[in-house]
């Protein structure tokens, strides 16, 4: 039917339904046992939420629903594709998924700290970032005493491993 034909208070909006953090194609979804965690949290929660939505008018009631129930479903298909990987059993004398860093920027003499995790985890601000980050693969693999150049645009820094833990 042509929208010409359809009543103005009938014309909803699409209902948009914000992306998850981006996953490079072909990466495996890697957590961290609190990762996985936190995801299914987050399930039970919107599904907390979506049972009580609380509105008379069905059309908001609708959007409401159709909302998280989109929300929903890509957060099934993010926890069926999780793989997760315990940072205890890594390689504990080099860094690898799980690892809490703690470098130094030779350039400016700053100490950074933080752990690489999965993607859904990451979160700056509790200093973690995800193992996809630029970052995280620059430092892969190196241990402690080791230096690594790291281009960020184009500036070059100098970052050397002055630790490595796995414990939570």
């Amino acid at each position: 039917m042509s929208r010409g034909f359809v009543k103005e208070d009938d014309q909803e909006e699409p209902i948009i339904v914000p992306p998850r953090a981006a996953i490079p194609d072909g990466v495996t979804n890697y957590v961290t046992p609190n990762g996985f965690e936190e995801l299914h949290s987050e399930m039970k929660a919107l599904e907390i939420e979506r049972s009580e939505i609380n509105t008379t008018d069905e059309t908001e009631k609708r959007r409401a629903k159709g909302l998280i129930d989109g929300k929903i479903k890509l957060l099934a298909e993010r926890i069926q594709s999780a793989r997760v990987l315990n940072p205890t059993q890594q390689a504990q004398d080099e860094i690898r998924f799980g690892a809490h860093i703690k470098l130094k920027n030779h350039n400016t003499s700053h100490i950074q700290k933080f752990q690489i995790v999965g993607v859904d985890e990451a979160n700056i601000k509790d200093q973690k970032i995800a193992f996809v980050a630029p970052i995280a693969r620059a430092v892969t693999g190196k241990k402690v005493g080791e230096t690594v150049d790291f281009k960020l645009g184009n500036e070059t820094r100098t970052l050397e491993i002055l630790e490595i833990n796995y414990s939570s």
